[in-house]
């Protein structure tokens, strides 16, 4: 039976894993081993991170619109309330937005809303 050598192949899969890892700390980029260790770690690291990041803007978003909020006299709950009963369908990025951004377009918008349902 004849001698397979695959040269190419393994060394295409090696540098492909070594690439990956550029930027490691001491073996964790030289040592193929370690290197596909690291690197396997890290995309899962990666895939976790772009997760958490969606959970921590809503969080941040939240923590802005109750702020805003509660300068106006009214809870964060009682505000959703209100968008969710007159159908309002803004999300909580554009909300944040009008908060951080144009506070008087937001506490007029937050009037509005409890003078339409007669809370004053």
């Amino acid at each position: 039976m004849t001698r397979i050598k695959r040269g190419n192949v393994a060394r295409k899969r090696r540098k492909k894993i070594l690439k990956l890892a550029k930027g490691f700390r001491g073996s964790h980029s030289k040592l193929f081993r370690t290197a596909k260790q690291q690197v396997l770690k890290a995309l899962k690291y990666s895939y976790i991170g772009r997760k958490n990041k969606k959970r921590d803007y809503r969080r941040l978003w939240i923590v802005r619109i109750n702020a805003s909020t509660r300068f106006n006299n009214i809870s964060y709950s009682q505000f959703i309330y209100l968008l969710k009963k007159f159908n309002i369908a803004l999300n909580r990025k554009m909300l944040a937005q009008l908060a951080v951004i144009d506070k008087s377009a937001f506490s007029f918008f937050v009037h509005f809303l409890k003078s339409a349902d007669g809370t004053t």
